[in-house]
């Protein structure tokens, strides 16, 4: 199945702790049905969250926006900018 990256930036930290819990449900429902290959916060130099990192399996692009516009930070305006781009696993190597 196709994978997707939302890359995102936050424009702070407040706006993603008030989303944080709906996301976590959000994300460990994507998790709970195989759909995640990463997911977690881009860090800045000190270790706070500045952004994030999500990969997911989808079956299209469309079906991957429909996937990440549901995602409370997204609903939320958590993130200042974003982009949704289809990616290709090629490390660590598949057996």
């Amino acid at each position: 199945m196709p994978l997707y990256a939302l890359i995102a930036r936050d424009p702070g930290p407040e706006r993603r702790q008030r989303a944080r819990p709906a996301h976590l449900e959000h994300m460990n429902r994507l998790d709970e049905a195989g759909r995640l290959r990463h997911g977690g916060p881009l860090l800045d130099g000190d270790e706070n969250a500045v952004g994030s990192l999500i990969i997911l399996e989808a079956e299209s692009l469309e079906e991957a926006k429909a996937t990440f516009g549901r995602d409370p930070y997204i609903v939320n305006d958590v993130f200042g900018q974003y982009d949704i781009l289809e990616t290709k696993q090629i490390y660590p190597r598949q057996a």
